[in-house]
Parts: structure tokens; sequence; C-alpha cells
């Protein structure tokens, strides 16, 4: 069998293939598209084709293997993958090398890649960030609004008197306002459907504080909840368990890691808020209280956004709803 190696980038891409013994078949720099990545792996029967995960990885690998390789989209954390290279100089050339290598020697750490009906609910998601961010931009120029939800910003400019030349500077702010209001209307009509028609997502919503985006984006984001074995390695996944240096009697813990999904971890900070004020959180809000003054207002809400990520987990797992007994024995 041969082995190739991808070192992927935006606009030009190396490749390396290499026979069993380690003898160099092929490489070459190469435009990044779908038809010059199956043709430089082409005439070569089937390979087993090694890149690392990253934006471009997962068109990359479906159009391979759509040329009948196999693929393996590996973690470049993961250090034994570049056992061979002084990381000192570092080129593509020598990435690639290294990455075929790897390939050869199975030195690599295959990641998880997440089924397409969780890609195209991620996409969706990100449509909506992008054009929350857009009119939060925009809001944010027209200094003179009255305080108010975003979603009541084209009335309220309405009927805010201004004097023509003002009106004229503001008009294609308002414009671009009152679109993005609408289709994020539209979106959210479309996220609230999709995560009505999800049992998962139903009952991930019953945990307090979390509402139809921060479910599907939990659900997209872990795609598989069997690939977890317990419910703190979720936390670390998604960057929030402590960093830590620890030494014989020596133990220090630092920062959160912010490991994983920056996506994911902010709406959870957000939830953790949201379930903070809750009056129906009961417990946990009483258990983020204690915390807080023991340790402060934000370090508190990072750990009820820990915590929450632990028993969405253990909801989806177990496949019922939340329940405040559990969260008082600490799932």
């Amino acid at each position: 069998m041969m082995y190739g190696a991808i070192d992927l980038h935006l606009r030009y891409s190396e490749i390396r293939v290499v026979e069993a013994d380690g003898r160099v078949v092929r490489e070459r720099r190469v435009v990044t598209s779908r038809a010059t990545l199956t043709a430089a792996f082409a005439g070569l029967g089937v390979l087993r084709v090694l890149l690392e995960t990253g934006t471009e990885s997962e068109w990359v690998a479906q159009t391979l293997e759509a040329a009948g390789h196999a693929v393996v989209v590996a973690d470049p954390n993961y250090a034994p993958m570049y056992g061979e290279v002084r990381r000192r100089v570092k080129t593509d050339r020598r990435d690639v090398a290294a990455l075929a290598e790897a390939n050869r020697r199975g030195w690599y750490r295959a990641t998880h890649r997440r089924s397409r009906a969780q890609r195209t609910l991620q996409q969706i998601l990100r449509s909506r960030r992008q054009l929350v961010a857009m009119r939060t931009g925009s809001i944010s120029v027209v200094r003179a609004l009255p305080s108010g939800s975003a979603a009541q910003v084209p009335a309220r400019l309405a009927r805010v008197p201004l004097p023509d030349e003002l009106a004229a500077t503001l008009a294609p702010l308002r414009q671009v306002i009152d679109t993005v209001t609408r289709e994020l209307a539209a979106i959210d009509t479309r996220v609230r459907t999709t995560a009505a028609a999800d049992p998962v997502v139903t009952r991930l919503q019953t945990v307090p504080g979390v509402g139809p985006v921060v479910a599907l984006t939990f659900r997209a984001t872990l795609d598989e909840v069997t690939r977890f074995q317990a419910a703190g390695q979720v936390s670390a996944f998604l960057g929030l368990v402590p960093r830590e240096d620890s030494s014989a009697e020596r133990r220090h813990r630092g920062h959160i890691t912010k490991a994983g999904s920056g996506e994911l971890r902010s709406l959870l900070i957000q939830a953790a808020w949201a379930c903070w004020k809750s009056r129906g959180s009961g417990t946990l809000r009483a258990w983020a209280e204690r915390l807080a003054g023991r340790r402060g207002r934000r370090i508190a809400v990072v750990a009820l956004a820990r915590r929450l990520s632990r028993i969405l987990y253990a909801v989806w797992r177990d496949g019922t709803t939340f329940d405040g007994a559990r969260v008082a024995a600490g799932a």
C-alpha cells in the first residue's frame, strides 16, 4: 500500500506519496482545488491519505474519498506525528514529509468528523452568528438610539426625529439593519423549527438558561455523545477546565484552557448568566451564588458554564430531561 499526505493551505498545498518502505513516489505543490487534488493522487491505486484537521479539511477529505482513497483527518496537536522533524526549521515540504512518515508508521491520532446533518446545522448557526454581528455593528454606529432590544431597532429608529442631513447619512445603515433583522427573523424561525423536531435538542432545552441556539450548537459540536466516556471529557473538550501545572507536592491551577469550540464556550457562558438570573434555576443558582461569595462572580459564572456542559452531556447520554436532584448530587 502507498501512503499520501497533504500539507493543506488555502491557495496552494504540498502533497507527498511514499511507498511502504518510505521511498518517495510523488511530491509536488498544487493548487488547492478539487480537480488538482484529485489529479495529484491519481494513477497510484488506492492510497491512505493523511491531512491535518482545519477549515478546509472536510471538503478535501470528501473529495479524495469520492476518488476511492482512504482519508485520515488527524489532530495537529499530536506531538508524535512530527517526531522526526525539528520544528525550529518549519517549511511546507518538511511538514508534508513528516505527515507522510506519520501516515506510513501510524503515528497519528484521528479526529472525529462530524456527520453531514450536524455540519449543515452548524452552517446555519454560523450564518445566524454573522448576521447578528452585522446588525450589532450597524446599531453601534447609530449612537443616539434609545435603549431596547435589537429586534425593535428599525421601528424605534423610524420614530426618532432626525435632521435631513443626518437622516441621509443614516439611511444606508437603516437599510442594512432592516434587511438583516428580516433575515434574522427568518433564520430564527428555521432554528426553532429544527430544534422542535429534534428530541435530543428538546431535552437539552430543559436545562435552565439553555435555549434553541445553545442546544443546537451543543448538539452540532459534539455530534455523537458516545465518543465521550464521561462528563469531564466534554468540559475539557470545550476548554472549560483550568490549566494545571502540578508536580510532586506543588499544585497550580490557572485560567481555563480555552481549547475546542470558542463559539460553544461563549454560548455556555451566556447560558450560565441566564441560568444564574433565572428564578427557576433553583439549586444551580444557589450553588453559583455560594461559589461567587468565595471566589467572585466571574469565576463562578465560568464554573457554572462548566457544570452546564456536564449536565447537558448527562441529559443527552441518559435520554432524560433536567433533574434538579441530579444537580444537587453533582452530576
